[in-house]
């Protein structure tokens, strides 16, 4: 519970590179994401190249704080991959939240940056990494170490849960 509560979005990193071995331990947690029917679609693109991250902001609006992130990882939906069709988009945002929730963990900032449905970003990303059609660009995590601090919060709301029906 303590990453859950402690996990934020951030969006101001300081300009430390990222050790490649935390990068891996990231992704191995989304790896053991559940996945519908343990189909497991997903691929990750690591990007730690300075020039690749700053050009991600030209086509996707929300991904400024790339400019100062010192890597981001893809997660990419692999149709091929599927045994339950429509499943994969689930199934990698449970591998995000994982990664996200490792990042948390290990001292590291990072923040969710969405790419599929929308076109542009979903294009943008296939044509500057060379992404080929039957993959499907998810979403980003931009990580480095974080250059803000914001307290762990907790969006408990009690009025939320329903129990047997609608009551």
């Amino acid at each position: 519970m303590e990453a859950i509560y402690k996990r934020r979005s951030i969006r101001k990193f300081a300009r430390d590179a990222v050790p490649r071995e935390d990068i891996v331990s990231f992704i191995k947690a989304g790896m053991n994401a559940p996945s519908a029917g343990n189909q497991q679609p997903w691929h990750f693109v690591v990007i730690d190249d300075r020039t690749l991250l700053d050009q991600i902001p030209l086509f996707h609006p929300y991904a400024q704080m790339l400019r100062e992130a010192p890597a981001a990882i893809l997660v990419c939906g692999d149709t091929s991959l599927e045994k339950h069709a429509g499943f994969w988009v689930q199934d990698c945002s449970a591998a995000v939240q994982n990664i996200l929730l490792e990042i948390a963990d290990r001292g590291y900032g990072g923040v969710w940056l969405g790419v599929y449905p929308r076109p542009e970003r979903v294009d943008g990303l296939r044509s500057l990494l060379g992404i080929p059609k039957e993959i499907i660009p998810f979403a980003l995590v931009a990580v480095g170490r974080p250059a803000e601090e914001k307290p762990p919060k907790n969006e408990f709301k009690k009025e939320r849960i329903r129990y047997n029906g609608w009551r």
